[in-house]
């Protein structure tokens, strides 16, 4: 009778304990992979290493705090379809960001990087990737959809989403804003059309590597030249290029990920995946 009710309460403060536990992690995980990425030897086995003890940690604390036996979007089933679908999602929408943004101009100048640095940031962006997707979309979205719905949460985990980001070097506040409304809004959707992780994974984690990894431009306000397999100078109105933050502040990225962002919402109303929110006393 004891045990069941240290579980109940256990259970009942499973909000701020999940918060807390990935938010400590996202930051820890931050600072580490930020000290180990120039070196490719460390950043890959470390970043392969992270994305595994988080996946099972969220897994495991999910069973003991929340009492789940299944954890529906850590689903083994379509894992890797899902994975690969979310990765040339969010590979195409950028490699198609940084199209027209050197259509209009906006590309300076480009050169080679370092196949090893592009290999230490794929390690790094996986990680990044993964503990954000687990902390945003799985605890902070997943459980206050289920007071507030689908609607709200959307919007105030998106916001907080953008919000962490402002503590970068050369953070703005569009920049922000724009990271809420285009990284934020497009990966949430993903996970409500799928209520799986698994594609939202795949696009973070594309997005961030193509851009990081392969372009080699400034990533989302960050004061460090990424390690990428190119190196790429953007120049031009701050509205085209994104100026310091990146072209995730770029007008542009919004027109790109609006399109996929509405496609997703819409799929996930057909089938039945918006939820309302639940009334007082209910």
């Amino acid at each position: 009778m004891v045990q069941s009710k240290e579980i109940g309460q256990l259970r009942r403060y499973r909000f701020p304990v999940l918060l807390v536990v990935f938010t400590v992690v996202m930051l820890a995980n931050a600072v580490i992979m930020q000290l180990v990425s120039p070196v490719v030897l460390l950043a890959l086995p470390l970043g392969i290493g992270s994305v595994i003890v988080v996946v099972a940690g969220y897994r495991k604390l999910s069973q003991v705090v929340e009492q789940r036996a299944d954890i529906p979007e850590l689903a083994k089933v379509r894992m890797w379809s899902q994975l690969r679908r979310g990765a040339l999602l969010g590979s195409g929408l950028f490699v198609l960001l940084m199209l027209l943004i050197g259509m209009f101009g906006g590309w300076q100048d480009m050169s080679w990087g370092s196949i090893w640095g592009c290999l230490g940031t794929a390690g790094l962006t996986a990680s990044v990737a993964v503990t954000e997707e687990v902390l945003f979309r799985a605890v902070l979205f997943r459980i206050m959809e289920e007071r507030t719905g689908t609607a709200v949460a959307l919007v105030v985990s998106s916001l907080i989403f953008g919000l962490t980001h402002s503590i970068n070097g050369d953070a703005t506040l569009w920049g922000v804003l724009s990271i809420a409304l285009t990284g934020g809004l497009l990966t949430t959707a993903a996970y409500v059309a799928t209520r799986s992780l698994w594609l939202s994974i795949g696009l973070h984690f594309a997005w961030n590597f193509t851009h990081a990894g392969i372009f080699g431009v400034a990533l989302s306000g960050t004061t460090e030249a990424p390690h990428g397999l190119l190196q790429t100078t953007l120049s031009g109105p701050t509205a085209l290029t994104g100026g310091t933050f990146g072209p995730e502040a770029s007008l542009i990225a919004l027109l790109v990920c609006v399109v996929p962002t509405v496609v997703l919402l819409r799929r996930a109303a057909r089938t039945g995946q918006i939820q309302r929110r639940v009334k007082a006393g209910a």
